[in-house]
């Protein structure tokens, strides 16, 4: 019986990663918010503007976290 090691967690690129997220999400929303003027109803555009807001807590989040990344970097965490 063979057991499977975890892999090391290297998180030597993570704030690489969440960069590219943040500017993929920054992406999104601007994308949303160009798709809002061919929307068909109200109710259509209550929902493009209600999933942007959360794209917008998400990029707060992902930017707190590449902080949080860096300064445990800049602590000899990584």
């Amino acid at each position: 019986m063979t057991t499977h090691q975890p892999k090391p967690d290297d998180r030597s690129d993570n704030v690489e990663k969440l960069q590219n997220m943040v500017q993929n999400t920054i992406e999104n929303v601007e994308k949303a918010e160009d798709s809002v003027e061919f929307a068909n109803d109200d109710t259509q555009i209550q929902q493009i503007k209600e999933k942007n807001e959360r794209r917008r807590e998400s990029i707060k989040a992902m930017k707190s976290e590449i902080k949080d990344e860096a300064q445990a970097k800049e602590n000899g965490y990584h």
